[in-house]
């Protein structure tokens, strides 16, 4: 039964809007509204797999567009994407396949430029790949490329000769001498090749890292069902091999090591690698050793794993996850003090916070310091009670953790802080632990409804801590109540359980602010999310700065720390986002060369590899305003230039290149940016918007002949011969005001 098209379409439209404020969550819901009404419309799958590409959701945009292929077998873009999908999630073999059925569409379609990427891709992926090779050395051929073709073809005859088939190698070389008879390289393979010489190996084109390398962590499988089968240590260490590798999909990006078109392009400005801010050449080092340091994990070769990952933190590499690996790597060898400064930077972020404390627990009982020992040992049991809850439930259970861990500080029996680290170290140091941690909590007391969740170390340690919770629930009864004051001071008398219970002096800020004391509010909270930054407790210092700044919105002071705090624990969407909005105020001050600054330091960030891409065009667009603002001609059109090659069909920001090329005195520049855009919108099938485009840009720039002339044109192509007589009129009226009388009579 067919779908209703209105629906279809008003959810299509709501999908483009979405899509066009990158709000990808949002688009991707409303394409998935329009495929309930037309299940198999080509159009709807594509945007919904870009949307989740966007998202970082690969897994799921590769079914999209596997479903996409299925519904337009003979379409190539589709391959394209599931081929790029599959060697980012690491499946290189199939890759393979689908790069090579692209280019066999293409070339059906007579696009040869777009088949030789894909053969391109494939030999980057498998260097040794005969057929690819072929294709490519006919094609450039062809076409006229003597030197690829050359290149190629020596690459085969090297091939062959491996092979054993001399022969064929010495067809191939041959084929290299029709083209160029007087090729140095190609003379002495056919010297080397009759002495019996080996020829060099094809060398492996620049681009094929990142995928390799995901396909070697990929080997460190983890099954499909809901536990991962692994430890919190191993699942951290998979969790930052895959970082690693992604890393080279971006440094690719950033150096160049991508296809012709893409390596042409804008794209290293705005995608970034993690946290660089770095030389070119400094990247291609880090990305040499990170793909080493990759190499060695999966062949254990720990030794020369930690070489190469203190190589790359030392030119510039900060990620978490490098930390987090060398941290690991140190473990196991002597260098134990190195080990807990490197994972003390890696437990700052959720991804590796797990992992990281269970290492620093193993180390710190290794060198006898059981008390350090078991705090890190407790805040590894808070983080995994808290993973296997409901997340609406997780702030308050961290909460109640404080006083058990503060009352294990005052513990100093070293038999009792052994048998707390044995466990939890049982509990949480094997397979499918989260299975276990949720056994553990079904011998829990059942929670009345209303109450907070019991901590699962109640079960593992015994602490002094039910009257510091009791306290707390009389505070929050009696300030729901609305007695502030009586709650105050029951908040003040319980402090003498645990004076360093910092939920508890929290609280103490959530009854200023209600008694309406805000500024005594904002210095306690202050002073507890300080507290909570100094242990390393980044999440609960997130969670204050964030209160203050809901009640002091202008102290940027404090949004600044807040968004040094969302940096550190990986929270990069996050920070970004609270960066735009101090930018914003900023530009409500009137104070726009710090807005703009601060928009710039917000673009650095959202060049991470693991920002959302979305963010890239919002402050770029915002720039681009201020510098329109300031008169910055020239500033504001490399903005938009950057713009343009994220979103080529951006129609404003089209416009406003032409706009501003005219400005400057740029007429060629300007018709060039022109033909770019018509040309695009050629290639897209969407040619119809041209002439809306155009009239409005002669409505605004009347006296423009290199608008009227293209206008002109596209009358006459639509066969509007009336428009075009008029628009070649005020033409040569033009023309012969400004003195051009040889174009006047040509425009006649």
């Amino acid at each position: 039964m067919a779908g209703r098209e209105d629906i279809f379409n008003k959810a299509m439209n709501m999908g483009y809007s979405a899509a066009w404020d990158q709000q990808w969550d949002k688009a991707a819901s409303a394409y998935r509204e329009a495929l309930e009404e037309f299940p198999e419309n080509p159009k709807a799958l594509s945007n919904l797999g870009l949307a989740l590409f966007e998202l970082q959701r690969y897994d799921e945009s590769l079914q999209v567009y596997q479903k996409a292929l299925q519904v337009s077998p003979e379409d190539p873009v589709p391959l394209e994407k599931v081929a790029h999908l599959s060697e980012r999630i690491g499946n290189v073999n199939e890759a393979i396949q689908f790069f090579l059925k692209a280019a066999e569409l293409y070339i059906k379609r007579q696009e040869a430029e777009k088949a030789i990427e894909n053969w391109i891709r494939v030999t980057q992926l498998d260097s040794g790949h005969i057929p690819a090779r072929t294709y490519l050395a006919m094609v450039h051929e062809r076409l006229g490329h003597a030197p690829q073709a050359i290149h190629e073809y020596l690459a085969i005859a090297s091939l062959f000769q491996q092979s054993g088939n001399a022969s064929k190698a010495a067809e191939m070389i041959g084929r290299a001498l029709r083209l160029n008879p007087n090729h140095s390289e190609a003379r002495q393979a056919q010297n080397m090749l009759k002495s019996g010489q080996p020829l060099p190996r094809p060398m492996r084109p620049q681009g094929g890292t990142g995928p390799l390398r995901m396909a070697q962590v990929k080997q460190l499988s983890i099954p499909k069902s809901g536990d991962t089968g692994l430890d919190p240590v191993a699942e951290a260490r998979k969790r930052a091999l895959t970082r690693l590798a992604e890393v080279l999909f971006d440094l690719s990006d950033e150096i160049g090591e991508t296809s012709a078109t893409r390596r042409g392009s804008m794209t290293a400005i705005v995608r970034g690698t993690g946290q660089l801010d770095i030389k070119k050449s400094e990247r291609a080092r880090i990305m040499l050793h990170i793909s080493q340091a990759i190499d060695a994990q999966t062949s254990e070769q720990e030794a020369q794993a930690i070489e190469e990952l203190e190589k790359a933190i030392e030119a510039g590499f900060k990620d978490p996850a490098a930390y987090f690996i060398l941290g690991l790597l140190r473990s196991k060898s002597e260098r134990l003090e190195s080990a807990l400064r490197t994972l003390q930077i890696a437990v700052k972020h959720d991804a590796y916070t797990l992992g990281a404390r269970l290492l620093l627990g193993h180390i710190q009982r290794f060198m006898d310091r059981l008390p350090d020992a078991v705090i890190e040992y407790m805040e590894a049991l808070k983080e995994a009670d808290c993973l296997v809850v409901p997340p609406d439930q997780a702030a308050e259970l961290r909460q109640l953790y404080e006083p058990l861990v503060e009352a294990q500080r005052q513990i100093t029996d070293p038999v009792k802080q052994e048998q707390l680290c044995n466990n939890i170290k049982q509990l949480l140091m094997q397979p499918n632990w989260r299975s276990h941690v949720l056994q553990a909590r079904e011998q829990l007391p059942k929670s009345s409804q209303g109450t907070p969740l019991l901590p699962l170390a109640e079960i593992l340690a015994q602490a002094q801590s039910s009257q510091v919770i009791d306290a707390i629930s009389r505070v929050r009864s009696l300030a729901k109540e609305g007695f502030l004051r009586t709650a105050m001071d029951e908040a003040f008398e319980s402090l003498k359980y645990a004076p360093a219970y910092l939920p508890l002096h929290s609280l103490i800020g959530d009854l200023l602010l209600q008694e309406g004391r805000t500024q005594d509010a904002i210095t306690k909270y202050t002073v507890v999310a300080q507290s909570y930054s100094a242990r390393g407790e980044a999440a609960q210092a997130v969670t204050l700065l964030r209160r203050i700044v809901q009640a002091a919105p202008m102290d940027l002071a404090v949004r600044t720390r807040l968004i040094e705090q969302l940096a550190s624990r990986g929270l990069v969407d996050e920070a970004i986002g609270e960066y735009i909005e101090l930018a914003d105020i900023y530009y409500r001050l009137a104070e726009l060369d710090m807005a703009r600054k601060t928009y710039t330091t917000a673009l650095r960030l959202a060049q991470q590899g693991g920002a959302n891409r979305a963010w890239n065009v919002k402050i770029l667009q915002r720039m681009a305003d201020i510098d329109m603002q300031h008169l910055d001609w020239r500033q504001a059109l490399r903005i938009y230039e950057q713009i343009r090659t994220i979103q080529p069909d951006d129609m404003p920001v089209r416009k406003s290149l032409i706009d501003l090329n005219l400005r400057l005195g740029q007429a060629p520049q300007a018709a060039a940016e022109l033909d770019s855009f018509l040309a695009y919108l050629q290639s897209a099938g969407r040619r119809g918007e041209a002439i809306p485009f155009l009239e409005e840009l002669v409505n605004e720039e009347p006296k423009q002949a290199v608008l009227r002339r293209t206008l002109a044109e596209e009358y006459r192509q639509a066969e509007r011969t009336p428009d075009a007589v008029a628009q070649l009129d005020a033409l040569g009226e033009l023309l012969l005001d400004s003195g051009d009388r040889d174009g006047a009579i040509q425009s006649i």
